[in-house]
C-alpha cells in the first residue's frame, strides 16, 4: 500500500488501511456511515471507534441499520437534507444484492453516496491476516465481478488493491460522488487489505483533487431564453429536481415574478422546487396552452400526447445532463439545451431579462399574473371540495387522508412522499420552505421509510413525516428502519395508506384489460392483499409507536398522537385503513 508524504496532502495517524480508508472519507466531510454488519467490515466499527475513543475532530458516526436497504435509503435521505455526502456499507455480494432497488433509488436521485462493501478474502489460510481462516463460507462468497453487480447504477467503481494509497482511493469516491450530476458510487474492501498495517496515512482530501464548479449559460443563450419567454403568451417552466440545491427556490421565484410564469411540476417530481401554494403554480394542463417551454432537471417533463405542449412550443432545457446520457431511449425534443447549474440558469436569464423589458411587456406579465392566481386558486379550491365530499367516507377516503395530513403540518415538518399521484396527496400539502418536501426520485418502491430515517439524522430538530402507500411500504424492509430511529434517537412519523392493494394489479389491470377481465373476475389474484400485515403491531415490535385508524372522524385525533409521539422522542407509525382498490371491501 502506498503512503508516501507528499506537500499540501492531509496527515491523518493510522495503523492499518482501514484506519487510513475512514480517514479518508473523514477528510472528505464524511460523517455518518449506515452500517449493516458483516465481517470483513469491522474495519469500520474499529477505526470510528478508535477515532472517537482518541478525539478526533469529527469523527464518523457509525449508524446500524438491520437491513441495507433501509440503510442505502437512510443514506439518501440524509444526503438530501443536508446536502452532505454519506457512506453505507454492506457485507461482500450478499448484502450488496440486499441494497436492492435502492442502487436503482440512488442512481436517479442525483445525491452522493458512497456505497460500499466488504469483498471476501482469497489468500491462502494462515498467510495474511484476515485470510480464508474462518470458514467455507468465505470461498461461497466470491465471485468473477462483484462491483458488476451494482455497475449499471453507479457513476465509478473500484475495488481496493494492494498498491493503493487507501486515504487517495476514499477521496477519490468521495469526489466523484460530489462532482455533479452528482451520483453513486460503489467501492468495495478485500478483507486481509483493510488490516494491512500502515504507519500512518498521507493522501489527498477530495477538495484537495478538487470539485468541479457548476457550469453557468453563456450570456447569449440567457438572452435568447429571456427573450423568448418575454414574447410569449403562456410561458411555462417545469419543475422537478432543480430544488435539490435549496438556493434555486427564492431565485425561480423572483424570475416568474418578473415575467409572469406558470410553473408546474414534472411528471416524475421529486424535490421541492417550487411553493405548492404559489399563484404561479399550476397543474400539468398548463403544458397545454403553453408556448415556450423552460425545463429545469426535468428528466420526464411530460408524457408525450398527455398534457404536452404543442409543436410551435419553444422548448429549452436546462440541467447538469440535459440529455440525460444515463437513459438508453430518450425521445423528448428540445429546442436548446443547456448543460448547465439550475441556480446559474435562473439567475442569468433573471438578469437578462432585467435589460429587456419595456412598460408594455410589464402590462401583459401584470395581467398574466391574475389569470395564474385565479387558476392557482381555483384548482385548490377544487381539491378541497373533493376531500369534504368525502369527509365521513369509510372506509376513509385517500383525498380525505391527504387533506387531513396537511392541515397536520407546520413549518418544522420535512415530508417524504411516496404515494403514488392518484392519491393526490401533493394537491393537499402547503409546502413553501426549500427541503420541506421530497418525493421518491426513482421508481423502486421502499424508499421513504429509510430515508425519513436518515432525514432525522440529518435534521433532528425537524419533525420528520414518511407517508407511503402499504405496497411500498412492505418494499422499503421498515421494521429494521424503525429500529434504527428508535435504537439511534432519531424519531420520525411513517403514515400509511393500508389499501390492502397493488395499484399495478388492480387499476392497471382493468386499463390493459379492462373490467370484464379473466383477473378482474378471478378477484384480482395477485393484485390484493387482504389482509394485510398488522403494520402498527409491527412498528411496535420495532420499538415504535403503532395504531390503525378506520373512522375519518378520529384520523385528526390519530395522527396528532403519532407526532407527540415523534416529538417525545419516539417513532410512530398510523396505519390510515381506506377503500380496497377495484371492488367492494
Amino acid at each position: 500500500m502506498g503512503d508516501g508524504k507528499i506537500e499540501g496532502w492531509t496527515e491523518a495517524p493510522a495503523e492499518d488501511v482501514g484506519d487510513a480508508l475512514v480517514a479518508g472519507f473523514a477528510a472528505g466531510g464524511i460523517d455518518h456511515l449506515f452500517f449493516t454488519s458483516g465481517s470483513e467490515i469491522g474495519f469500520f466499527q474499529e477505526a470510528t471507534a478508535k477515532a472517537r475513543a482518541r478525539g478526533a475532530n469529527n469523527p464518523i458516526r457509525l449508524i446500524a441499520v438491520p437491513h441495507e436497504h433501509a440503510s442505502l435509503n437512510a443514506a439518501l435521505g440524509f444526503a438530501a437534507v443536508s446536502g452532505r455526502p454519506a457512506v453505507t456499507a454492506a457485507h461482500v455480494d450478499c448484502g450488496t444484492m440486499h441494497y436492492g432497488g435502492a442502487v436503482h433509488t440512488a442512481a436517479r436521485s442525483r445525491l452522493p453516496v458512497v456505497i460500499t462493501a466488504g469483498f471476501p478474502p482469497t489468500s491462502y489460510a494462515g498467510t495474511l491476516k484476515g485470510g480464508r481462516d474462518e470458514g467455507g463460507h468465505l470461498w461461497m462468497q466470491e465471485t468473477f465481478d462483484q462491483n458488476g453487480i451494482v455497475r449499471n447504477y453507479v457513476k465509478w467503481d473500484h475495488r481496493l488493491t494492494w498498491q493503493d494509497n487507501p486515504g487517495t482511493i476514499a477521496s477519490r469516491a468521495v469526489q466523484v460522488t460530489r462532482s455533479e450530476p452528482c451520483g453513486p458510487v460503489y467501492l468495495s474492501f478485500p478483507k486481509e487489505l483493510t488490516l494491512l498495517p500502515v504507519d500512518g496515512a498521507s493522501f489527498p482530501s477530495a477538495d484537495r483533487l478538487g470539485i468541479p464548479r457548476p457550469a453557468a449559460p453563456s450570456s447569449e443563450d440567457a438572452d435568447e431564453v429571456a427573450r423568448r419567454l418575454i414574447a410569449a403568451e403562456n410561458p411555462v417552466v417545469v419543475v422537478s429536481a432543480s430544488g435539490r440545491d435549496p438556493a434555486t427556490v427564492p431565485a425561480l421565484v423572483e424570475l416568474c415574478e418578473l415575467l409572469g410564469l406558470a410553473v408546474v411540476d414534472s411528471v416524475q417530481r421529486s424535490y421541492m422546487s417550487f411553493p405548492f401554494r404559489h399563484p404561479c403554480f399550476q397543474t400539468q394542463a398548463a403544458l397545454e396552452r403553453a408556448d415556450a417551454v423552460l425545463a429545469l432537471e426535468a428528466v420526464v417533463p411530460w408524457v408525450p400526447a398527455r398534457n404536452s405542449p404543442g409543436a410551435d412550443a419553444f422548448v429549452v432545457s436546462a440541467g447538469l445532463d440535459p440529455i440525460e446520457i444515463a437513459i438508453p431511449t430518450f425521445e423528448f425534443t428540445a429546442d436548446m439545451r443547456l448543460a448547465a447549474d439550475s441556480l446559474a440558469t435562473i439567475r442569468a436569464i433573471a438578469e437578462a431579462a432585467r435589460d429587456r423589458l419595456t412598460d408594455a411587456d410589464r402590462e401583459r406579465i401584470a395581467a398574466r399574473m391574475d389569470r395564474l392566481a385565479e387558476g392557482s386558486r381555483a384548482w385548490i379550491a377544487a381539491a378541497e371540495a373533493a376531500a369534504e365530499a368525502h369527509a365521513a367516507t369509510t372506509p376513509i377516503d385517500r383525498f380525505w387522508a391527504g387533506y387531513r395530513i396537511g392541515k397536520m403540518l407546520d413549518d418544522n415538518c420535512i415530508v417524504f412522499d411516496e404515494t403514488l399521484p392518484p392519491n393526490r396527496l401533493r394537491d393537499y400539502l402547503d409546502r413553501s420552505a426549500p427541503g420541506s418536501y421530497f418525493a421518491n426520485p426513482g421508481s423502486s418502491g421502499g424508499w421513504a421509510t429509510g430515508a425519513a430515517l436518515g432525514a432525522k439524522l440529518a435534521a433532528p430538530e425537524r419533525d420528520v413525516i414518511a407517508v407511503s402507500g402499504d405496497g411500498f411500504y412492505m418494499f422499503g424492509t421498515p421494521a429494521p428502519a424503525l429500529w434504527s430511529a428508535a435504537h439511534h434517537d432519531a424519531p420520525f412519523l411513517q403514515i400509511v395508506y393500508t389499501n390492502r392493494s397493488y395499484t399495478t394489479g388492480t387499476e392497471r389491470i382493468v386499463n390493459n384489460y379492462g373490467a370484464d377481465s379473466y383477473a378482474a373476475k378471478d378477484g384480482f389474484r395477485g393484485g390484493w392483499f387482504d389482509p394485510p400485515i398488522d403494520f402498527a403491531r409491527e412498528a411496535e415490535a420495532a420499538g415504535a409507536h403503532g395504531e390503525t385508524v378506520r373512522d375519518p372522524a378520529e384520523l385528526d385525533a390519530a395522527l396528532a398522537r403519532g407526532l407527540e409521539q415523534v416529538r417525545n422522542g419516539r417513532p410512530a407509525l398510523v396505519s390510515i385503513w381506506l377503500k380496497r382498490l377495484q371492488g367492494e371491501d
